[in-house]
């Protein structure tokens, strides 16, 4: 170590020590504060990093008996399995096109629903209008996928039952490959739009009132508003809404795909989520669907630092 390089680490130690030490004093002032975020610290810790290591299972010929230690790696040897299995076109292409389904109808509705929410100037009105769109995001897919069938069974539907007493044929809805994506997307619109449009109505309320006011003396109407003053206001929320929405683009629920899915519309309907199922818990293959889970989140972090940077390009806060 020349006599430089000594000099630079003793004049970069005491500011170091200074800033910890600020640190430190934040955190004994706002101790109380800092106590509110723990459980969610916790959480993240507990749930979401601690089971990462489980990912090694991976790269393992992973046996229960022996554990992580001493199971047998075999390094990439269940990707290239997954890869060249026939299932895998058909997983890619039903989970891509159910996504981008979503992303393509439901995505733009709670924008959309939260606009339309904000020229609503009765209050009680719209609070009652918001608790209603709100109240299908705290119902379960169980009970969604029930409503559901006693919706459009083609044996004992309501939908059914009122089109033969109107003299038309029953459709099924149900075991119809070609409306399987299409009842996904809707179950999604009505179950999480009103839910989905807090974070929006959140951001519109953040908006400056003296920008309306000023645009009302130029003569701009509700439309202009909305268009020169609103959407611009919220652009940052919605771009960081959509680029979490490509993070999760691999993932359409196993619980709802799960419970409306059937022999008939197998072919549409398996997505990797239902694979994994049938291939980790059925099937006791662990190292295998592990990998395949890898393969997703590898594929949404790539999606959520591409769509951050081009973000950034255009010029925008994106999400880091």
């Amino acid at each position: 170590m020349n006599a430089e390089t000594a000099k630079m680490m003793r004049t970069a130690l005491p500011g170091s020590r200074a800033r910890s030490r600020r640190l430190w004093l934040d955190i004994r002032r706002d101790k109380y504060l800092y106590l509110l975020i723990l459980p969610g610290v916790l959480f993240f810790i507990v749930f979401k990093y601690i089971p990462m290591w489980g990912v090694l299972i991976a790269f393992q010929d992973y046996s229960p008996y022996l554990g992580m230690m001493q199971s047998e790696w075999v390094g990439f040897e269940h990707f290239a399995r997954f890869f060249s299995n026939p299932d895998f076109a058909l997983l890619f292409r039903n989970t891509m096109m159910i996504s981008l389904m979503n992303l393509v109808f439901f995505f733009p509705l709670p924008i959309l629903l939260s606009l339309l929410l904000n020229e609503v100037t009765q209050r009680a009105f719209k609070r009652t209008i918001q608790s209603i769109v709100y109240m299908p995001h705290f119902l379960s897919w169980v009970i969604i996928a029930g409503i559901t069938f006693l919706l459009l069974s083609q044996s004992s539907g309501i939908v059914n039952m009122m089109l033969q007493w109107a003299g038309f044929r029953p459709i099924d809805f149900l075991t119809n490959k070609n409306l399987f994506w299409v009842l996904l997307t809707l179950q999604n619109i009505w179950k999480e739009t009103g839910w989905g449009t807090i974070i929006i109505l959140a951001a519109i309320s953040a908006v400056d009132p003296q920008q309306y006011e000023a645009a009302k003396i130029d003569g701009a109407g509700r439309m202009r508003q909305t268009w020169h003053i609103t959407l611009p206001a919220i652009r940052n929320v919605i771009i960081v809404l959509l680029i979490l929405r490509l993070g999760s683009i691999m993932d359409v629920g196993f619980e709802q795909v799960f419970l409306m899915m059937n022999g008939v519309v197998a072919d549409v309907a398996d997505v990797f989520e239902t694979y994994v199922y049938r291939n980790g818990i059925q099937n006791g293959q662990f190292s295998y669907s592990t990998a395949v889970g890898l393969f997703k989140s590898v594929i949404g972090l790539t999606l959520v630092v591409l769509a951050n940077k081009i973000a950034k390009k255009f010029g925008e806060e994106g999400v880091y």
